[in-house]
């Protein structure tokens, strides 16, 4: 008998406000995934939206996750697609990052892609990985107690629809993208910029303000301190490309080159 799934623990610490660090997954590598997932973050996010990842490869990925650790394997598709969420639900995805929402109707359609009638538009499959193939009694009706949704606001507009997002039940957290709201505020490349901290800040408390998790992504030690000190509560912290380029580079400086 295939042993039954743990709890989410990504999601019952969202819940909680409890700090988690996480690390980015760019390089389409089952070693760089599984090694992430056992290194000791609270969480691994493999990123569909601008990686080369398609469904058989996130297949991969979450197994080598698995094998690897104890991290939770996070998904970040590239649109809010009811029929890719479908999919890698009954893959064994259960957390997922929607990127780019803009309004309450497409944070209602992200919750209602990954649960089952009445309460969603999930389809039904009895014989999937996320049932343990049909061995896990009584998945049906409680899988929506381990799926997590993280929405990400990436425009100003997103940020003042915060409250609306937060109202949804299905909701665990929201993550701020710093790089693309400092794009659309006409900041291209100006995370810094005192505009854009301010703008990410009222994110953040809106957020807290409607009883959801307040996220960030940042690379840079100092910044992430920082943010962890005004109040987020999960942060993806690095990433295989970036580590590697940054390592890369400090070896060539270190022979001199």
């Amino acid at each position: 008998m295939l042993r039954p799934l743990a709890p989410n623990v990504f999601k019952r610490r969202l819940a909680d406000r409890t700090t988690q660090l996480g690390f980015w997954l760019s390089m389409n590598s089952l070693a760089a995934t599984e090694i992430a997932a056992g290194i000791g973050y609270d969480w691994v996010l493999l990123d569909m939206e601008h990686s080369p990842y398609d469904l058989e490869t996130v297949e991969r990925h979450l197994l080598a996750a698995r094998h690897g650790g104890d991290a939770e394997f996070v998904v970040r598709i590239p649109s809010i697609d009811p029929i890719l969420v479908k999919r890698l639900l009954d893959a064994g995805v259960r957390s997922f990052m929607y990127p780019f929402v803009q309004n309450e109707a497409e944070a209602a359609l992200a919750v209602a892609a990954t649960r089952f009638p009445p309460d969603g538009i999930r389809g039904f499959s009895g014989n999937s990985r996320s049932s343990r193939y049909g061995m896990q009694a009584g998945y049906h009706p409680t899988a929506h107690e381990d799926i997590c949704i993280i929405l990400q606001v990436e425009t100003p507009q997103a940020v003042a629809a915060i409250p609306e997002y937060c109202r949804h039940g299905g909701v665990d957290g929201i993550l701020v993208g710093p790089n693309d709201l400092a794009a659309n505020m006409g900041r291209l490349g100006g995370t810094q910029h005192p505009e854009v901290l301010a703008k990410i800040d009222e994110a953040r408390a809106l957020t807290q303000a409607g009883g959801k998790a307040a996220g960030m992504l940042d690379f840079n030690l100092e910044t992430c301190k920082k943010l962890l000190a005004e109040g987020f509560n999960f942060l993806a912290v690095g990433g295989d490309t970036a580590s590697m380029s940054r390592y890369a580079k400090q070896l060539l400086k270190d022979f001199g080159r």
